[in-house]
């Protein structure tokens, strides 16, 4: 007889990677901080190889819309190397620190909770944000922007150290900083830019979590099968649902996911 047990454990998983998907294909943000939170109250799943999982996943479906972004001159360099110049080096040695010092790995899980109880509101309250902080950017390129070097590589310090523990932050709090920090950005040269910033970051922090052991690869091909048509299908149907009703109810979310987290911290 032949076993379909595997069907019972993945199934669920790629149905779940395929609502999360079709959420990022309808808003363009949302991605890690709803997969983590749901992989691990929902599906049981370790806080370490949540994060780790949600990592590499996160790297390989930006990587296209990166692509896509820098084809239609979507993505400000500059801007993305010194987000790099802090994140990436952040997020190295909080890594070698996972590695090499004595962290338990209850310690381990309890901090990352902490850090998603900590960073899911914010991220709830980048997405409502967001459009307020956009309202008065202008439609076309206006010329380069002013650097602002040390507060945006400060800023990537952040971003690396966030993402690497919880693998939230990439997304709607980068853009909305983002946002913050050059407001005579077009708001595609923001979410390009972004989502070019998240691709090296996210892929070093998995990459880090995968050397760690805290990276499920059938877990991975799961999510993956069933977000990528889920994105596909969201993208497709965009501007169907307004996002002034998305956006807060995404937000709500958030919050809840990080209540009940902290609950079962």
């Amino acid at each position: 007889m032949v076993d379909f047990s595997w069907a019972a454990h993945l199934l669920p998983l790629m149905a779940a990677g395929f609502a999360v998907g079709l959420l990022v294909g309808l808003t363009g943000v949302g991605g890690g901080a709803l997969m983590t939170p749901l992989l691990i109250s929902s599906f049981g799943v370790p806080p370490q190889v949540a994060v780790g999982t949600d990592l590499l996943y996160a790297s390989i479906t930006k990587t296209a819309g990166s692509w896509r972004h820098h084809v239609a001159d979507h993505v400000d360099w500059p801007v993305v190397l010194r987000l790099a110049a802090g994140s990436l080096p952040a997020a190295a040695v909080l890594l070698a620190v996972m590695a090499f010092l004595p962290v338990e790995t209850v310690a381990l899980a309890h901090w990352i909770r902490m850090g998603l109880v900590v960073a899911l509101p914010i991220s709830g309250l980048a997405i409502v944000a967001y459009p307020f902080f956009t309202r008065t950017s202008p439609r076309d390129d206006k010329g380069d922007v002013p650097p602002r070097t040390l507060p945006t590589v400060l800023f990537g310090v952040v971003l690396g150290l966030l993402v690497t523990l919880t693998s939230v932050g990439a997304g709607a709090i980068g853009v909305t900083v983002l946002a913050a920090l050059y407001p005579m950005l077009p708001a595609k040269r923001l979410v390009g830019t972004d989502i070019a910033h998240a691709v090296p970051l996210t892929l070093l922090g998995g990459l880090g979590h995968l050397g760690l052991g805290n990276v499920d690869t059938s877990l991975l091909l799961a999510l993956l099968c069933g977000s990528i048509p889920g994105i596909l299908v969201g993208a497709r149907l965009a501007g169907l649902a307004p996002e002034w009703l998305l956006r807060p109810i995404l937000a709500v979310t958030l919050c809840y996911a990080a209540y009940a987290l902290y609950n079962k911290a």
